[in-house]
C-alpha cells in the first residue's frame, strides 16, 4: 500500500472574472524512503501540487489517497489534523516563528510529549543534529537565512510525521549553505518522503531518488533515478502513531496544550505582552469603578430588618399597648436568663435619623448617622483610649475621616451627638466605607443621649448650643442642648466667658440677645444679666441676620437635669425595650420558644434580625433601580470591550503570521484557539496584581476611601466574571480576523 496516491488531481482557481487551472490530471504516488525532486518553470503548477499534497489547498477534480484512504470528504478539521499527523513544512521563506527561540521553535514541533524534561531533551538532540547547539536561545529574528532554515528543519523532524514538504528550501541562501542543507535533507529523507520542490534541479540531483517535472499543471515526466534504500510496500500504517500518551478525554488535551502554547506566546513578545497587561490594567480599573459605581444594584438581594440587627437581641413590648415597667423588665430578664436588658432601647435603631456635628478651626460639618453603642471592645491598636466618664465618647470612623480628626492624635475634642456635647477621647478607623460609623459610650452616656434624643423627637421648638469653639450652631428640630462642663468649667459664647458652669438641676434660657437668665430646677427665676449687644456678637461666626430669624428661646441644661426630664416622660409614653441573650449560649430554636413563651403572657416578642418585605410600590422602585444598576453595569463592560479591542486591533498583525505557521505545521486551530485565549487570561494576572495594590491603597487613603465603594468578595467575582467577558468578546474578535484567510494566503501575505 502506497503512503500517499494522488489519481486524476485537479485544482482550478475561480476569481471575480477569471478561471485558471492549477493542475490537472495529476496521477503520482510515494513512498518512504524516497528523496522526490519536482521541478518546473515559474507558474507551472508545481507549488499548487505540493499545496494540495500538504492538505493547504482543496483540490475540484480527482482523489488524495493516504494510505489507501480517500479524502475528498474532508473537512477543514480533517486537515488540520492531516496535517497534524503526516506533514511537516520547510519553506523558502523559512516560516520561522520570529519571536520565539531556537528551542522554541523546535519544542513547538513536540508538544505532544507531556513531559516537559524528555521534551526539551528531545529538542536539544534535534538541535544538536542540524548543528545550532550554541543558538538555541537566539530569537528567529537574529538568525541568518542558513540558520533559520536549520532551525525549520530541526523543526521538521521534532514533529517526526512521515511526509516532509520542503518548497525552494535554497532559494534564498547562498551556494556553500545550499549544499549543507540539501545534504541534510537526504540525510533525513532515508526514513521519510521527502518531496522537494525546486527551480534548480542541478542542486538535488546528487541526492535525490526521483525527479517529477511538472508543465502547464500537468505531469511532463516522473522518472525514478535510484532506488538504493529498497523501499518495500507495507500494511502498516507508518504514520505518527507515537503520541507519548493516550488522553482519555480529547478537550483535556487540548486544554493542556493550549495552555502551554499561550504562555509561550505570551512570553515571546515581551513588549506587546507589556502593552497588553498595560490595557487590561485600564479595563480591570474600568470594571473596578463601573461596579464600585453600580455595585449596589446588587443590593437588591438584601434582606430588609425592622430593628437594627444585633446577635442575641429580643425586641419586647406589650400586646395591649402598655408601657413596660422596670420592674415587670427585670422579672422577665430574670425569667429568662437573659444576659442584660436595656429599658430604653430607642438608640439602638436611631441611627437613620441622627444628626451629628463637629467643629473644626473653620466650618461646622455634619457627619453621616452612626450607630450608637456601648460595652463594646475594638481592640487595642486605637488612638486615645477608650471612654471612662459620662461626657466621653470614642468613634469608630471610616478612614476618610482621618484628615480631619487626626491620624496619631485626636484634633476635634468635642462632638455634639443627639444635642449634648461629649468630649472624644479615643478614635479607631476601619476601610470598609459601607460600614456605619459607631459612636462608644459609657453607660451613664448613652443614658444621656438617648434621653436628649427622646425630648427632640417629642418637640418642636428651636434650640441651640453654646460651644466653647467660635460659633452658634442651630438645627430645626429639638428642644434642648445639654452640655457637660467643658473647659476650665466655663462656658463660652462666641469665644466669650459669659457665666459659670451649670449646676445639677438647673438651666439657663437666653431669653434675648442682651440678656441671660438663670432658673432652678422648679423653673422659678433667679436673675437676669445683660450685656453689650457688641459684647456678645464680637468674634461671632454668623452675622446678626441668623439670629433675628430665630424664635424661640433657648435652652442649655445640665445632663444629669435631661436625664430626669426625659425618664419621666419615657415612663409614660415609650413602650419598647430590648432582652439581650448570649448568642453562644442560646440556639434559634430556644429564641422561638421565648418569643411563643411571651406571646401567651402578653408580650409582643420579635428578634432584632427580623425581617420584612417592602410594599409593592416600594419593591418595584428598588428592583427598577437595581436592574438599572445591573445594565450600567453590563453596558460598561460591553463599552470596556469595545475600547480594548480597537487598542488591540493593530497588535494582531503580530501573530498572524505566526499563527499561519502553527497551523501549517498541523497544530490544531482548537489548541492554536486556546492558546490566544490563555494568552489574554495571562496578561489578566500582572494586571490584577497591580489593581490590587492600588485597591490597597485607595481604600486606605484617607483622600480617596470614600469616593469608590468598599467592594466584597461578590463584587470581586463580578469583576472577574466582567474580565472574563472581555477577554473572551476580544479574543473571539482577534481569532476571527486571525483565521478568515487560508493558512497559504496569509502566509504569502495576502491577509490583511
Amino acid at each position: 500500500m502506497k503512503l500517499l496516491e494522488l489519481k486524476d488531481i485537479g485544482k482550478i482557481y475561480v476569481s471575480e472574472n477569471n478561471v485558471s487551472v492549477g493542475i490537472r490530471g495529476v496521477n503520482l504516488s510515494f513512498n518512504i524512503g524516497e528523496f522526490v525532486a519536482i521541478s518546473g518553470e515559474s507558474g507551472s503548477g508545481k507549488s499548487t501540487l505540493l499545496n494540495v499534497i500538504s492538505g493547504m489547498d482543496s483540490y475540484e477534480e480527482g482523489e488524495l489517497y493516504i494510505e489507501g484512504e480517500t479524502t475528498s470528504h474532508y473537512q477543514e478539521i480533517d486537515w488540520e489534523e492531516y496535517r497534524q499527523k503526516y506533514i511537516s513544512f520547510i519553506f523558502q521563506n523559512y516560516n520561522i516563528i520570529d519571536s520565539f527561540t531556537v528551542l522554541q521553535n523546535v519544542e513547538l514541533s513536540l508538544m505532544h510529549i507531556d513531559d516537559s524534561k524528555e521534551r526539551r531533551k528531545k529538542a536539544l538532540e534535534l538541535i544538536e543534529r542540524v548543528g545550532l547547539i550554541s543558538h538555541i536561545n537566539h530569537k528567529g529574528s537574529k538568525l541568518s537565512g542558513g540558520q533559520k532554515q536549520r532551525t525549520v528543519i530541526a523543526r521538521a523532524l521534532a514533529k517526526d510525521s512521515p511526509i516532509i514538504l520542503a518548497d525552494e528550501p535554497t532559494g534564498n541562501l547562498d551556494s556553500k549553505t545550499s549544499k549543507e542543507i540539501i545534504e541534510l535533507l537526504y540525510e533525513i529523507s532515508k526514513d521519510k518522503l521527502l518531496i522537494v520542490v525546486t527551480h534548480n534541479y542541478e542542486e538535488v540531483k546528487d541526492y535525490a531518488t526521483r525527479h517529477i517535472r511538472v508543465f502547464d499543471g500537468s505531469i511532463e515526466y516522473d522518472h525514478n533515478i535510484k532506488n538504493e534504500l529498497n523501499i518495500s510496500n507495507t500494511d502498516n500504517k507508518t504514520t505518527n502513531d507515537k503520541e507519548s500518551k493516550v488522553y482519555k478525554s480529547k478537550t483535556i488535551y487540548n486544554l493542556k496544550k493550549g495552555f502551554t502554547l499561550g504562555k509561550t506566546i505570551f512570553f515571546s513578545k515581551p513588549r506587546l505582552s507589556l502593552f497588553l497587561c498595560t490595557i487590561m490594567l485600564i479595563g480591570l480599573i474600568g470594571i473596578f469603578i463601573i461596579t464600585s459605581l453600580c455595585g449596589e444594584g446588587i443590593y437588591v438581594f438584601d434582606k430588609h430588618y425592622i430593628f437594627t440587627p444585633t446577635e442575641g437581641r429580643l425586641v419586647i413590648a406589650k400586646q395591649s399597648g402598655e408601657v413596660i415597667t422596670e420592674d415587670e423588665l427585670k422579672e422577665l430578664s430574670n425569667k429568662y436568663n437573659a444576659e442584660s436588658y436595656l429599658h430604653y432601647d430607642l438608640l439602638l435603631d436611631r441611627k437613620n435619623y441622627s444628626e451629628i456635628l463637629y467643629l473644626d478651626s473653620t466650618m461646622i460639618k455634619y457627619m453621616s448617622s452612626a450607630n450608637y453603642v456601648y460595652n463594646k471592645d475594638y481592640g487595642k491598636n486605637i488612638i486615645g483610649k477608650y471612654p471612662e466618664k459620662d461626657n466621653e465618647i470614642f468613634l469608630y470612623l471610616p478612614i476618610s475621616y482621618q484628615n480631619e480628626f487626626g491620624k496619631d492624635t485626636i484634633r476635634i475634642k468635642s462632638l455634639l451627638v443627639e444635642r449634648v456635647l461629649y468630649n472624644v477621647v479615643g478614635i479607631k478607623y476601619f476601610y470598609d466605607n459601607n460600614l456605619t460609623e459607631e459612636i462608644l459610650f459609657t453607660n451613664g452616656g448613652f443614658q444621656t443621649a438617648t434621653a436628649a434624643s427622646f425630648l427632640n423627637i417629642e418637640s418642636s421648638s428651636r434650640a441651640y448650643v453654646v460651644n466653647e469653639i467660635d460659633g452658634i450652631l442651630n438645627s430645626k428640630i429639638g428642644i434642648v442642648f445639654s452640655t457637660y462642663e467643658v473647659e476650665e468649667n466655663k462656658i463660652y459664647v462666641s469665644g466669650k466667658h459669659l457665666y459659670s458652669p451649670i449646676k445639677e438641676n438647673a438651666f439657663v434660657t437666653l431669653s434675648s440677645m442682651y440678656s441671660i437668665n438663670y432658673y432652678n430646677s422648679k423653673s422659678e427665676y433667679i436673675y437676669d444679666k445683660s450685656y453689650e449687644y457688641s459684647y456678645l456678637t464680637s468674634n461671632a461666626t454668623f452675622d446678626t441676620e441668623l439670629f433675628e430669624k430665630i424664635s424661640g428661646n433657648p435652652i442649655i441644661m445640665h445632663p444629669s437635669l435631661v436625664v430626669e426630664y426625659a425618664e419621666e416622660l419615657l415612663q409614660r409614653s415609650y413602650k419598647q425595650a430590648s432582652l439581650f441573650f448570649d448568642s453562644n449560649e442560646i440556639s434559634d430554636k430556644e429564641i422561638e420558644q421565648i418569643v411563643l413563651q411571651m406571646k401567651n403572657e402578653g408580650y409582643l416578642a420579635v428578634p432584632s434580625d427580623y425581617e420584612y418585605y417592602l410594599d409593592a410600590e416600594d419593591g418595584m422602585v428598588e428592583m427598577i433601580l437595581s436592574v438599572a444598576l445591573i445594565l450600567a453595569w453590563v453596558l460598561g463592560i460591553v463599552f470596556l470591550g469595545f475600547f480594548i479591542n480597537l487598542c488591540t486591533n493593530k497588535s494582531i498583525s503580530a501573530f498572524k503570521q505566526d499563527i499561519a505557521i502553527m497551523r501549517s505545521m498541523g497544530i490544531q486551530n482548537k489548541i492554536i484557539k486556546i492558546s490566544m485565549y490563555v494568552r489574554m487570561l495571562i496578561t489578566f494576572f500582572p494586571a490584577m496584581i497591580i489593581m490590587g495594590v492600588l485597591i490597597v491603597l485607595i481604600y486606605r487613603s484617607p483622600n480617596f476611601n470614600e469616593y469608590f465603594m468598599y467592594l466584597y468578595y461578590y463584587h470581586y467575582l463580578l469583576i472577574i466574571l466582567g474580565v472574563l467577558i472581555l477577554i473572551y468578546r476580544i479574543t473571539r474578535k482577534q481569532i476571527k480576523k486571525m483565521f478568515n484567510a487560508s493558512v497559504k494566503k496569509t502566509l504569502k501575505g495576502g491577509a490583511n
